[in-house]
């Protein structure tokens, strides 16, 4: 394939024009993408790579039913949303359609950030209050009204950075949080923190305007609430007065394999006041929506102040959107989420009962976390051992990110295209990967181990016996170990994929 610039220059042109706080994966050794299909991504020189954090390419990269139906409404019309037109309507119907029935007004805009500065914009109208409750180690966006309400950014530019009007509540993690697996009632004691806030915010005479979280946190540290924890934490925002914001930018659009939604895991019972979504919701067609109750929509339209978006909700992103449902339909992605996200977790788990360096693995669908750790018992974050470990799959074409507070949270939130054979592919090159660490410090795997992966397609279950008891020395990923070559460097900076 015939490129402009090689990639020597290519990399010389954004060091000399893009702003240096845009980073790029692999820092010292950056890929050059050219191409794409489905869960793989290719180089300039035709090399192949597994695609296991894109979640943006939901439905695979350049799936040829949503380019499809992108090229046939550039042909015919692309204009705003003043003028009336059916992928507008028919779009929010299909949209809505996926969930609860009081969730039914739409406002399409064109990112993330973009959905949930609205959602702020609701619900302090809404609410007449401007306090927001946030969650710790939460990111909502890059805008500086979501930076604000994003500790995972905010925390990062001092303890004077965070403003009057945050109030930032523990991250409902069983994990490594407050409050543990261990803990008898995890999601009302992760809610009563919540109530605390709201109390001593009322005390010092503020208000909340809203409770914002996304479903399941994912530069967080792919952390999953417990059950019952947002009933629990509505109802007590709610009584003051505020809204409640799920958002579902990175998990949304059946990741989660059981719903469509991941708010739908707390339970049935459970309706957030708004919605926002981006990310998979146009497979790379920049656009994303807010949805939110008749009541909200109403109040702000009464406000007098008019809402009007140039790009949101135009033919073209409409259409894609159209497809994209389409495609999840007819290729069962919500069905395989659920198949082979369970299929993921089965063999990461295999590897957390093999390996002393895996500490929790947690995930529903498509969505799935490895936390790696130094300590087995102290759950001691395995920070550098997670980056050398992104940085070889690299080099085995595999491409993976690490995050979380620590940054030793391996995600997994790949196309939903991804395979059994996808998940077997890269949980090998983990296995093996890891054995060299442990060997490379001189801590064995168990004697007493033995997995063996069963062949049966209607038997997921392994054979494994005994537990790995061996931890990991507290200096495991120094150069000087042998982890890294002498031309490896790996970056501290966070990357947000």
């Amino acid at each position: 394939m015939s490129e402009v610039y090689s990639k020597a220059e290519t990399l010389a042109l954004r060091r000399k024009h893009i702003g240096p706080s845009c980073k790029v994966f692999f820092a010292k050794d950056p890929l050059k993408i050219v191409r794409a299909q489905g869960q793989y991504m290719f180089d300039e020189n035709g090399e192949k790579y597994l695609d296991c954090i894109n979640n943006v390419a939901h439905v695979g990269h350049s799936h040829p039913d949503v380019i499809k139906a992108a090229v046939k409404q550039m042909e015919l019309l692309n204009t705003n949303s003043r003028f009336l037109h059916d992928n507008l309507v028919q779009y929010a119907k299909r949209l809505t359609d996926t969930m609860p029935e009081k969730l039914s007004v739409c406002y399409f805009v064109n990112s993330g950030s973009e959905a949930n500065d609205l959602a702020l914009r609701l619900a302090r109208h809404f609410s007449g209050h401007q306090d927001v409750i946030t969650l710790d180690n939460a990111y909502h966006g890059h805008v500086t009204s979501l930076i604000d309400i994003s500790p995972y950014k905010f925390n990062q530019l001092g303890k004077e950075s965070k403003k009057e009007f945050v109030h930032v509540a523990p991250s409902p993690d069983t994990y490594r949080g407050k409050y543990r697996e261990d803990h008898l009632d995890p999601a009302g004691a992760y809610a009563g923190e919540v109530k605390k806030i709201i109390e001593e915010t009322q005390k010092n005479g503020r208000k909340i305007a809203a409770f914002i979280a996304e479903s399941m946190q994912s530069c967080g540290g792919q952390v999953i609430p417990p059950a019952g924890y947002f009933q629990q934490v509505a109802e007590y925002v709610h009584e003051a007065g505020g809204v409640f914001i799920a958002d579902e930018v990175q998990v949304g659009f059946a990741r989660v394999g059981k719903h469509f939604w991941a708010f739908q895991l707390q339970g049935e019972d459970f309706v957030p006041d708004i919605v926002t979504m981006g990310k998979p919701i146009g497979n790379g067609h920049p656009m994303s929506c807010v949805v939110t109750t008749r009541e909200i929509a109403e109040a702000f339209g009464a406000s007098g102040l008019e809402y009007f978006n140039t790009f949101g909700g135009n033919p073209v992103s409409c259409a894609i959107g159209l497809a994209v449902l389409d495609v999840i339909e007819k290729e069962d992605l919500q069905g395989n989420a659920t198949r082979v996200g369970n299929y993921l977790i089965e063999l990461l788990n295999e590897q957390k009962r093999k390996h002393p360096l895996v500490g929790d693995i947690r995930g529903v669908g498509l969505f799935v976390g490895v936390d790696l750790v130094k300590d087995e018992q102290k759950r001691t974050p395995a920070t550098a051992e997670a980056l050398h470990l992104v940085y070889k799959l690299k080099e085995r074409h595999i491409l993976l990110s690490a995050d979380g507070p620590h940054r030793n949270i391996l995600k997994f939130k790949p196309p939903m295209s991804f395979t059994r054979e996808d998940a077997e592919f890269v949980v090998d090159q983990i296995d093996a990967l890891l054995t060299e660490m442990e060997e490379a410090t001189g801590n064995k795997i168990s004697t007493n181990m033995q997995c063996k992966r069963k062949t049966n397609e209607e038997n997921l279950q392994s054979d494994c016996l005994g537990e790995s008891i061996n931890h990991v020395n507290g200096n495991a990923c120094r150069q000087e170990n042998g982890f890294y070559a002498d031309n490896h460097v790996v970056p501290c900076k966070r990357i947000r994929t």
